[in-house]
């Protein structure tokens, strides 16, 4: 198998993918999980007008905070955005767009996008501001919205551990978001802490087949930053 998959780093990797004004689905939840390295390098390449599908916008300075600081990013598709005080001054002052989603509704708009299914139907949002402008039905007696697929035109994905042929298997809670951005991508570039041979990974250990993984650049050292550091008294 050759390396055809493989970049020598996160600069060329996004080199002939990304443009101005596409969507990109960016794995990550909080700061665990997120491709640093690809961010950082998007964020070197200057392009602009980016719709952003992530669970949230990273903090100030680190993660897609970066590209907000840059006004990378025109608008959010996010579930949680409460670390990050500029995507705050930028929302309320009226120049980043939001598009709102409960965090099950956002996992299930990725998931459909990566199964080719372009809709579906829930119940979570119902009745709230979540529902405005969207189909409702009922089913069974119940109250349900529909909500669409998402599908992105990158997607810059975060695992621990690729072989050659683009097969991954992620750490923990580091999975978090990682599977369904790179499902609903149609190209994706995944940052990973190893590289192994093709055939070295169990196929029953296989997280994610290569099937969805276009490019594959080595981050060995990762900051892996947290938001907060919490301790106790001894």
């Amino acid at each position: 198998m050759s390396d055809s998959k493989l970049y020598p780093s996160a600069a060329a990797a996004l080199q002939g993918v990304v443009a101005d004004n596409q969507t990109l689905a960016v794995g990550g939840f909080g700061l665990c999980g997120i491709p640093e390295a690809l961010i950082a390098a998007l964020r070197d390449t200057g392009v602009k007008g980016l719709t952003a599908i992530s669970n949230n916008a990273g903090v100030d300075g680190f993660g897609l905070g970066q590209l907000l600081e840059t006004r990378q990013i025109s608008k959010m598709i996010s579930s949680y955005v409460g670390e990050n005080k500029e995507f705050e001054r930028q929302y309320l002052a009226g120049e980043l767009e939001l598009e709102f989603n409960p965090q099950g509704t956002l996992a299930e708009r990725l998931r459909a996008g990566g199964a080719g299914i372009p809709a579906f139907f829930t119940a979570t949002g119902y009745g709230t501001i979540v529902a405005e402008g969207k189909e409702t039905r009922e089913f069974n007696g119940k109250q349900y919205v529909m909500e669409t697929a998402l599908v992105a035109d990158v997607a810059l994905v975060k695992a621990w551990k690729a072989d050659k042929s683009g097969n991954l298997v992620f750490r923990k809670t580091a999975r978090n978001f990682n599977p369904a951005c790179a499902m609903a991508g149609k190209v994706c570039i995944v940052e990973v802490e190893e590289v192994v041979e093709t055939g070295s990974i169990d196929p029953d250990q296989v997280h994610l087949p290569g099937i969805y993984v276009d490019r594959i650049v080595l981050n060995a050292s990762p900051e892996k930053r947290i938001e907060q550091r919490t301790t106790r008294q001894a």
